[in-house]
């Protein structure tokens, strides 16, 4: 990825304190998300991370994370989640280990907002109707720059709640683009958009047809 430099497993193993339990912060078809703590910033303060684990296992794992890498390498937005760096490397059990590094959204997801866990012992969230409005935007700022302005054309393809993650100000960001389509110029989007993964999306979220 273009200004994005690969980083060791061993890296990201020490940041996640082994990929422990307690930093996992969320899992999908795809792969399992971990916080964690990488580098030191010149006032000596660790950066908070999230480190996506691609389940290689998962047909279609590998897929998604080409996808994701061609959709996000040259794309600059403030709602879209950052990308730290990624990671293709070997695990210490010799297997292929594929992660991709982004900036750590503290407040969550917006599904975790709209439908909080009625488990968890958190204080009670809500948004009211104007932060509510700001996310709207937040995400159509997000879709024009993809759709727009971004180097080229990116189609999202699972654009739902829970890929809509909050900054510490509680501005959105777009992330999850490991279904996402790159337009090439000159080709029909129709055929651009069509996939060998057949039905793109979620059921309840992806456009009918």
């Amino acid at each position: 990825m273009q200004g994005h430099p690969l980083i060791a497993y061993s890296e990201l193993v020490k940041a996640t304190d082994g990929f422990s339990p307690t930093n996992l912060v969320g899992s999908g078809s795809f792969g399992s998300v971990y916080k964690g703590e990488l580098g030191v910033q010149d006032d000596g303060i660790r950066s908070l991370v999230a480190v996506k684990v691609l389940k290689l296992q998962t047909p279609g794992a590998v897929k998604s994370f080409i996808a994701e890498c061609e959709a996000l390498r040259n794309m600059r937005h403030r709602n879209l989640v950052k990308v730290v760096t990624a990671c293709a490397s070997i695990d210490d059990r010799g297997n292929d280990f594929k992660a991709i590094v982004y900036e750590f959204m503290p407040n969550g997801s917006l599904e975790g907002w709209l439908h909080p866990d009625i488990n968890e012992q958190s204080e009670h969230r809500y948004l009211d109707l104007a932060k509510r409005v700001n996310i709207l935007l937040d995400v159509a700022y997000a879709l024009h720059y993809l759709h727009c302005d971004s180097p080229m054309p990116v189609i999202h393809c699972d654009l739902k709640s829970s890929n809509v993650l909050l900054d510490a100000d509680m501005v959105a960001h777009v992330g999850d683009f490991g279904l996402a389509k790159v337009i090439v110029e000159g080709s029909p989007i129709v055929q651009q958009s069509t996939s060998s993964m057949g039905f793109r999306g979620t059921i309840g979220y992806a456009a009918p047809g």
